[in-house]
């Protein structure tokens, strides 16, 4: 089957969040292709996973200094910091519901993707149950996210499910702001190498095309009439602060 190619946006967190609650939606009926898209934000946000409930002090305080933005992702996990990256969102039908399976599949390309790029990546190894007591997703690696050889977590993803259907998106890592990486987490961020957005986005963009959608990736930009549903589901990412 076709996948379709939504072309990369920026925008605050609250469309970007609107926009893969919408692609999940899509595929609920069974006749939308599947969806691929990569975006950057507009300004540095620190997302929270659909059932974090814990929301640091100086979190909200960071906000409030107009420093970052808080929003709520619609998938699990925990706080990403998007700044210095690139995010992605897949939504489709997998072949199979076992959730470890269904991640190991629909990574494959990211894999590949830096595989070309010189920089190998392997799933982690940390349990689920050791992460989640974490508040920043980047601190451990568990076997839904993809690590360097010096243990450094580059690939961070996430899911939800409905039904059979699946949205998975995850944050890409290419260089994160240090200073403000350590205000958020109190620790440093990983020790990775900077990597060049662009490069990254066109080796991501081939590797989608070659090994997730089987060559067949259509760009195909929203029209005003599928804006006008993503603006029409309310509000869910908002965060009651």
């Amino acid at each position: 089957m076709t996948w379709r190619w939504i072309p990369p946006l920026t925008a605050d967190g609250q469309r970007q969040m609107a926009i893969d609650r919408w692609m999940l939606a899509q595929q609920s009926g069974g006749q939308a292709s599947p969806m691929l898209r990569l975006y950057r934000w507009s300004q540095p946000t620190l997302s929270l996973g659909r059932h974090q409930r814990q929301i640091e002090p100086h979190w909200i305080a960071l906000a409030e200094q107009g420093r970052l933005r808080l929003v709520r992702r619609p998938s699990g996990g925990r706080a990403v910091l998007h700044a210095g990256e690139l995010t992605y969102a897949l939504a489709c039908r997998p072949r199979t519901t076992h959730r470890l399976t269904a991640y190991a599949e629909a990574c494959q390309w990211l894999v590949a993707a830096f595989e070309a790029l010189g920089v190998p990546l392997h799933f982690g190894s940390v349990k689920a149950a050791a992460a989640a007591q974490r508040g920043n997703c980047f601190a451990s690696g568990t076997a839904a996210d993809l690590v360097q050889a010096n243990g450094a977590k580059r690939i961070g993803s996430a899911q939800l499910w409905r039904g059979a259907c699946l949205l998975q998106h995850g944050s890409v890592l290419l260089q994160p702001p240090s200073d403000l990486w350590r205000e958020v987490f109190s620790s440093p961020a990983p020790a990775l190498e900077p990597l060049p957005e662009l490069a990254v986005m066109e080796a991501l963009q081939r590797a989608a095309r070659d090994h997730l959608c089987g060559g067949l990736l259509q760009h195909q930009e929203l029209s005003p009439s599928e804006w006008g549903e993503i603006e029409g589901q309310g509000d869910p990412a908002a965060l009651a602060l």
